[in-house]
């Protein structure tokens, strides 16, 4: 079992920056690979970015946030999504997951409970 919890989310202007964390437990996670996800209101869950594990973390992201995010990961269990020039569309509740594979959330099986960016105008 794997048990992972963001944080970092907040109120934010647009055109600033912030980083969110997700830190795993239960497992050590390294050779997963991690995606985040967003979920504005009355939207679908959509795909951010995502790293792969141990030994090649090569790095994917949506293109509505190609430029502007960058997902990372320490050696062990935290993976983390820097966002800057933030848009109002930004905002959402964001989600990590891991155990999966692409870019659909269907497709992981370990999920956090998110936090909220709110991006203001």
């Amino acid at each position: 079992q794997v048990y992972l919890e963001e944080s970092g989310g907040g109120l934010v202007q647009a055109g600033g920056s912030l980083r969110l964390s997700c830190t795993a437990s239960g497992r050590v996670i390294n050779g997963y690979r991690v995606a985040w996800f967003r979920q504005a209101p009355g939207k679908e869950r959509e795909f951010v970015a995502a790293i792969n594990g141990a030994p090649t973390p090569d790095t994917f992201s949506a293109d509505s946030v190609k430029g502007r995010f960058t997902i990372s990961r320490d050696n062990l269990n935290t993976v983390y999504l820097q966002m800057s020039s933030l848009k109002p569309e930004d905002t959402a509740v964001y989600y990590c997951a891991t155990s999966g594979w692409a870019t659909s959330p269907i497709n992981y099986t370990y999920w956090g409970q998110g936090t909220q960016l709110t991006v203001s105008s």
